[in-house]
């Protein structure tokens, strides 16, 4: 039986690498993709662990070649899941962990209909900011262009299978543990129910600037 594909997005500064590498120690039947792009290795990055790093030109014509699922561009770097990265664990059973920019994850849920997208969120926007000034590495301008592209991409939740708060990794990668072993053992409608994007409070969406339930969104 071929093994499902789940897609994690998040907004920059939620914490998706860090809660997506907790769920792969976890889960041996869990499998990191890694993703290429064109942005520089940051410190303590490695090559083919935390992704394939490319020369935009490369990029392309790997683009051109037809060998990405997804692909997308963020913050002027490019990213992208290859096809090559998730068939072969697929094809032996084994779940496939996506981390991967919101945009992707449209094209993964075009292409990929078998696929689960959990959108991981912040707590609030006012964290979100605080963790991206956390980092050192954004000037003002930066942090404030990544909190607006963030509130574009949380607007998108409702597209995804369920929601899960970042409020501690811990706590969070639990969340998503539990959603992939009920996804695995075909017993997922609760949890499908209680973490769906229209299941979040009143008091979650007013901290993330969502619409209420149900209203249409723009």
């Amino acid at each position: 039986m071929p093994g499902i594909p789940f897609v994690v997005a998040a907004p920059s500064g939620a914490g998706k690498t860090t809660v997506c590498h907790a769920l792969v120690a976890q889960d041996p039947r869990l499998v990191f993709s890694v993703s290429h792009t064109t942005r520089p290795r940051r410190s303590g990055e490695r090559e083919g662990v935390d992704y394939h790093f490319l020369e935009r030109d490369e990029f392309q014509q790997l683009v051109g070649k037809g060998a990405f699922l997804e692909h997308a561009e963020y913050s002027g770097h490019l990213y992208g899941t290859s096809w090559e990265a998730i068939r072969e664990p697929l094809a032996r059973g084994l779940d496939v962990l996506l981390e991967i920019e919101v945009q992707g994850a449209a094209q993964v849920r075009e292409r990929l209909p078998e696929a689960r997208l959990v959108f991981l969120l912040p707590p609030s926007l006012a964290e979100l900011e605080r963790r991206l000034r956390s980092r050192n590495t954004d000037s003002e301008q930066e942090v404030a262009r990544r909190l607006e592209i963030a509130r574009r991409e949380i607007r998108q939740v409702e597209h995804f299978h369920y929601a899960v708060v970042n409020d501690a990794v811990e706590r969070a990668a639990r969340e998503l543990l539990s959603v992939i072993r009920a996804e695995r053992e075909g017993r997922a409608e609760p949890l499908a129910k209680r973490l769906a994007p229209g299941a979040l409070s009143p008091t979650l969406r007013r901290a993330l600037e969502l619409p209420d339930a149900g209203r249409e969104m723009g």
